[in-house]
């Protein structure tokens, strides 16, 4: 995997985007991550699958610049930002942020940063299928 930024429908090896990352220095010293993963509860209802769509380039490039202002804005060496789309099952995992630094602190607040603002604006969008039918999520933008 040499591509740090990337939307797929397949899944993505969580160690093949670590080991990217931690390719990037001898200077590593942390690498926090973030697993997103598929659950079966939400909102009081039973969660039997999920959906996610996104506006394609647009969604891209959201995460290269989330990824672009992270490195500038955190004392971080190396950051890596994977999400799936398409049809998930319960327990499959559906985003991975991976920061790597000197220091796990640095690490873990670039990491914490970066998830949020991916939720907060990049155009990706998630539809949960219950019992009761089909509910967009609406905290994404």
């Amino acid at each position: 995997m040499s591509e740090l930024v990337f939307i797929q429908r397949e899944e993505f090896s969580v160690e093949d985007v670590i080991a990217t990352v931690k390719a990037a220095s001898k200077g590593i010293g942390a690498v926090a991550v973030f697993l997103g993963c598929a659950r079966d509860f939400s909102k009081g209802e039973e969660i039997t699958g999920l959906d996610f769509e996104h506006y394609p380039g647009m969604a891209e490039n959201r995460l290269k610049d989330i990824r672009s202002r992270a490195l500038g804005n955190f004392n971080i060496i190396e950051m890596a930002i994977a999400h799936r789309t398409g049809p998930i099952d319960i327990g499959e995992d559906i985003v991975l942020i991976a920061a790597a630094s000197a220091h796990r602190n640095d690490a873990f607040m670039a990491c914490e940063w970066a998830i949020t603002e991916l939720k907060r604006t990049t155009p990706i969008w998630k539809r949960e299928t219950t019992k009761k039918g089909e509910v967009w999520v609406s905290e994404n933008p």
